[in-house]
């Protein structure tokens, strides 16, 4: 299954690229499963009646998903909460919790990626950049943490825990809460094997422009972070060229600018501006969204030996877009914190860069290049 990950600033159509790219894979003949992200019902008023057999269009339900997770909870911690005295909350008393929506999300992917159903293509009608960015990166990061609090090798410990508890003076963990652990981790692994995946992209949707520019600067440096490959930019709502004149000529000259700026650097696909807000099949139509990509290889961070030529390894990270004044390194054991601009992320340093010192960074050409130099008290010696 190929999986396309759509977002982009609010208000740059990225709803309405979404239901036209799902519709023309449909169409197409690829069974095509749309999922919609958004609270609302956003995506209902651009199809319209656009049934078209092949496409299946679902929403995520962030508080049902959170009702179902509160009574397993419940029924799991039932014995501790009739010691206490607490009485247990009825699923409708339940509202919606913040971070409910970003679940429930993760919870939908995951469903997809395990269905029996055979799809060709997901198509997912991300929130806009900031929120889609952070959701992104929630499966890596609720793992990581999970690992730091409840180390799953502790879990082997478990005959040792009524002893470790008394020579601690404080409880030990229950068992469920491991096996707790361990089921979500399962399922945030899941997910992450999803984004990793090679049939998984990330379509940006902006609309040129000055403010759609800037937008797609960082939401690109924030695609790059996570590792994630940016498969095309949609530049949506172009003006016909051919039709400038007067107060249009302006607009479309500002676009045509902004459209020479992105395809020096992206692959650029343009939707046309109908003159009116996209509704129904024909209108789906009309906009010719580009195809879903083909299947490629994950994006890479290579590690190049140089150590017989400058003693170092160079660890080369695409970051395209930063600015050497707005990132930060910081390494704490076997982990290196990158902050490029607004996004911050935590990762793993491969193998044999866990045996080296940070020996410097450079910036050139949208890459950080990190040298490490082999520390001499782990690096093995050469006969």
């Amino acid at each position: 299954m190929r999986t396309l990950l759509i977002t982009g600033p609010g208000g740059a159509g990225r709803t309405t690229v979404a239901a036209a790219t799902a519709f023309a894979a449909a169409r197409e003949g690829a069974r095509t499963l749309l999922l919609g992200t958004d609270p609302g019902d956003t995506l209902g008023p651009v199809l319209g009646e656009a049934g078209l057999p092949g496409l299946t269009v679902r929403r995520t339900e962030a508080d049902a998903g959170l009702r179902a997770d509160l009574a397993a909870l419940q029924e799991r911690a039932g014995g501790a909460l009739d010691l206490l005295g607490a009485s247990r909350l009825e699923p409708e008393e339940t509202g919606s919790l913040p971070g409910a929506e970003e679940l429930a999300v993760l919870r939908a992917l995951r469903d997809a990626a395990a269905s029996e159903d055979a799809w060709d293509l997901l198509v997912v009608d991300l929130p806009a950049t900031p929120r889609a960015l952070a959701l992104l990166a929630l499966p890596e990061e609720l793992r990581r943490v999970l690992r730091r609090l409840l180390p799953p090798e502790r879990q082997a410990a478990r005959a040792l825990r009524p002893v470790l508890g008394r020579l601690a003076g404080v409880p030990m963990p229950a068992e469920w809460i491991y096996e707790t652990a361990a089921r979500l981790d399962l399922q945030l692994a899941a997910v992450e094997a999803l984004l990793a995946d090679r049939g998984t992209a990330v379509r940006l949707v902006a609309e040129p422009g000055p403010a759609g520019a800037d937008a797609l600067r960082t939401a690109a440096l924030g695609v790059a972070l996570r590792g994630l490959r940016l498969d095309a930019v949609v530049a949506n709502r172009v003006l016909p060229e051919g039709e400038a004149a007067g107060w249009l000529a302006g607009p479309v000259a500002q676009q045509r600018k902004t459209l020479d700026e992105w395809r020096a650097e992206h692959t650029v696909r343009t939707v046309a501006h109908l003159g009116r807000d996209p509704r129904g099949a024909d209108d789906l139509a009309a906009l010719a969204a580009p195809a879903a990509p083909a299947a490629t290889g994950p994006v890479r961070w290579p590690v190049a030996d140089r150590i017989a030529e400058d003693g170092v390894l160079v660890w080369h990270l695409p970051l395209p877009g930063a600015r050497r004044e707005a990132l930060d390194l910081v390494r704490r054991g076997d982990e290196l914190t990158v902050t490029a601009g607004p996004f911050r992320r935590v990762v793993p340093l491969p193998s044999a860069l866990r045996r080296c010192t940070v020996d410097g960074a450079a910036l050139r050409e949208g890459e950080l290049r990190i040298r490490f130099r082999p520390d001499p008290e782990l690096w093995p010696r050469s006969r």
